[in-house]
């Protein structure tokens, strides 16, 4: 089910709030997690029922491994217990981790093998679960912290509830258990708060109008490029791949403040995953910025264990280049995302060297050479739209086939086709009107329509957050008339619904 669909909007939102709060009224409180979790398990399910199989299992082996701990004897001798929280913690990670291997990474693996040694094994072709991603994730956090005392052994109820909380099922943000558990066990938030649910209200709309108004439009552009890689010209593809860099933000930030949103609705608060990432000075600030949970998922399961910054500043290099390969290879089992993680990775590295800093923001190690802020980000922004050749290509030969576009300097009215699929509802009335008036000028028209598209991007990327104006001063009547304009015409336009771009992740 899609944040963006009639179905949610009309009716499983209302009947899962309506639920909520009816049992929390009348203090059934377990009956009312029991019926959050059931109708998170519909929203999960509605995608394919086969995937509720594969959720639940996985619910129910992280749990079970999570019990078994609690029966390790308090006055054991501590060097068994180190090593029966140690077998607990390899089970653990062998368990999530290979759920994930196998649905998202064994026909990726089967295939190199195959082309690495001339072997014929077959490939399964298996259907990735939405959200497979996100929730093992979620869940491998819960399992290592578990393992390694950190947290304690919560109900059923309570842990299925935090695990299939249907706002971040999908598509993040990345919770952890210590900042969702004890909400859901906390009884006195329950009851409904008028200033959260209109907040609630407002930082949803927002998210949905981004996916819907602007994403969904960028996408026309962007789908359009992509499908004629080798036939674009250096301004295309320009075109094309801000069209993209623009697509990916607002349809992933929209999502994470729709999901936002709906937390506020049930008086549950979920974690920031964007602050303005596109308005970063450098790579390293960028990711500081951007998909936040999973920054912070890696720091601290990965990064930290492998030494971080404490075994000198070689291995702190090598360790930070590590975490970017793996972020790449948990957005998608292909050699582009790898090729994109490691981009970055090295971006981050030089960053990290301290060579050339940005005139205005401190850094711990002073930088040799300092650049204004301005420059930064121009660079910054230009490299992460180059790093998207290797994220949206379906292979590594179309992505260098982009970087030869690019630098090619030429020009063969390729723009004109892509600005064209901007063919929209809209300029309908405009549209008819200058066919009528000067028919030869339509080029101009679409064209003219892109710039505007793409200054209104920039425009709004430099504004202050969704969240940050939702949680800053009061809902006038202004915004409140805003928001009801915006959802009308979210709802007007979603007669072709979308799937959000992190789904396939």
């Amino acid at each position: 089910m899609l944040f963006n669909s009639y179905i949610f909007i009309f009716l499983f939102l209302p009947l899962v709030l309506i639920g909520w709060y009816g049992l929390n009224h009348f203090q059934r409180y377990k009956a009312a997690n029991l019926f959050l979790a059931g109708m998170s398990l519909w929203f999960y399910a509605y995608f394919n029922v086969r995937y509720l199989a594969i959720i639940l299992a996985s619910i129910g082996l992280n749990y079970l491994l999570s019990f078994l701990l609690t029966l390790i004897p308090a006055d054991d001798l501590p060097r068994r217990t180190a090593l029966w929280r140690r077998i607990g913690l390899i089970a653990g990670a062998a368990l999530n981790l290979g759920i994930l291997f196998y649905f998202k990474y064994y026909d990726f693996f089967i295939e190199n093998i195959n082309l690495a040694f001339h072997t014929d094994f077959t490939l399964r072709h298996i259907l990735l679960p939405l959200g497979i991603s996100f929730f093992t994730f979620q869940q491998l956090s819960f399992i290592i912290d578990r393992c390694l005392g950190r947290c304690e052994h919560y109900s059923l109820l309570n842990y299925v509830t935090f695990v299939t909380f249907f706002p971040q099922l999908i598509a993040g943000p990345i919770v952890l258990y210590k900042e969702m558990i004890p909400q859901f066990e906390n009884t006195s938030g329950r009851s409904f708060n008028a200033a959260s649910f209109s907040r609630g209200i407002y930082l949803f709309v927002l998210g949905l109008a981004k996916k819907v108004l602007l994403a969904d439009t960028f996408a026309l552009m962007a789908n359009f490029g992509f499908a004629q890689t080798f036939s674009l010209d250096t301004i295309s593809t320009i075109a094309v791949i801000l069209s993209y860099a623009f697509e990916l933000y607002f349809d992933f930030s929209g999502y994470s403040d729709m999901a936002m949103g709906l937390g506020k609705m049930f008086n549950i608060e979920l974690p920031v995953n964007f602050n303005a990432p596109y308005r970063a000075c450098s790579i390293k600030e960028f990711w500081q910025r951007w998909h936040i949970t999973l920054s912070r998922f890696f720091i601290t399961y990965v990064y930290i264990p492998l030494g971080g910054s404490r075994k000198g500043r070689a291995r702190m290099l090598v360790n930070t280049f590590i975490i970017f390969l793996l972020s790449g290879l948990w957005h998608g089992a292909a050699w582009t995302y790898v090729a994109w993680g490691a981009m970055h990775g090295l971006l981050v590295v030089w960053d990290n060297l301290g060579i050339v800093g940005i005139r205005g923001h401190e850094e711990k190690r002073p930088a040799r050479f300092h650049i204004p802020a301005w420059l930064g980000w121009i660079l910054t922004f230009s490299l992460f739209n180059m790093s998207l050749f290797f994220f949206r290509s379906e292979s590594m030969l179309g992505a260098i086939q982009l970087f030869k576009n690019l630098f090619a300097a030429n020009w063969t009215g390729k723009l004109y086709e892509v600005a064209a699929r901007l063919d929209l509802p809209e300029l309908y009335v405009c549209k008819q009107a200058l066919e009528l008036v000067a028919p030869g000028l339509m080029n101009y028209f679409y064209l003219i329509a892109m710039l505007l598209l793409f200054a209104l991007a920039f425009f709004l990327i430099f504004r202050s957050t969704a969240y940050e104006r939702t949680m800053r001063g009061e809902l006038t009547s202004g915004r409140c008339w805003a928001t009801c304009i915006l959802l009308v015409w979210c709802i007007v336009s979603m007669s072709e619904v979308s799937t959000f771009l992190y789904f396939n992740f």
